[in-house]
């Protein structure tokens, strides 16, 4: 028997309180979290979910940029980074320095 499982992420990188630097987190959402990602519209787009993350991610005083996969029903909604930058600066975000 195979199982299929699906699961929202989002993937953000800002600078958090202490100490001020730029790290990442990746958030896996509950469906709590996915109704709550909606705009008035019930349309998941990149500025609701900017809106949920800004009520949701104590950790960071800024969101620098984020991506996100959220699934909505039988859809995948899918927000790419908004800057070459903010992927670059979440990936560095869990490179080890040497």
């Amino acid at each position: 028997m195979r199982y299929t499982v699906r699961k929202s992420v989002v993937y953000v990188v800002g600078k958090i309180w202490m100490p001020a630097i730029t790290a990442g987190q990746e958030i896996v959402l509950r469906d709590y979290d996915v109704e709550n990602c909606r705009d008035d519209n019930g349309q998941i787009t990149r500025e609701s979910v900017l809106d949920w993350l800004g009520g949701n991610t104590g950790d960071f005083q800024s969101i620098e940029d984020f991506s996100a996969s959220i699934e909505d029903g039988d859809q995948t909604v899918d927000i790419p980074w908004a800057t070459e930058e903010g992927e670059m600066a979440y990936s560095d975000a869990f490179c080890e320095e040497e």
